[in-house]
């Protein structure tokens, strides 16, 4: 069941901040669960971080597919679902551009 590498496999992202309990984190991803352990996430019985992720995305409302990728935050490994990652919201920390200053205010 091994698929091709994440797009995110090897960087680190920013979860979502409306995620519960990881929200705004960093993730440092390693790939789709599928290729980390060769199987679904569904099918891992007894790992605590897919049975946090099973708890998780069920009370969520995240689909239930293998769009699910392995990483972690700090020392500790998360599944995260694909859309759990921030696309397009500026990383938590970063400073702001100098281009980006309203000219209103600059005045």
């Amino acid at each position: 069941m091994i698929r091709t590498r994440s797009p995110y496999a090897g960087q680190t992202v920013t979860i979502r901040a409306d995620v519960v309990d990881l929200g705004g984190r960093q993730y440092r991803v390693e790939d789709w669960w599928q290729n980390v352990t060769g199987g679904s996430w569904m099918d891992a019985a007894g790992n605590p971080a897919a049975l946090t992720y099973a708890i998780r995305s069920a009370c969520a409302g995240l689909p239930t597919d293998n769009e699910v990728l392995y990483g972690k935050v700090g020392y500790l490994g998360y599944l995260v679902h694909i859309s759990e990652i921030a696309v397009d919201e500026p990383a938590a920390n970063a400073a702001p551009e100098q281009d980006q200053v309203d000219p209103a205010v600059a005045r």
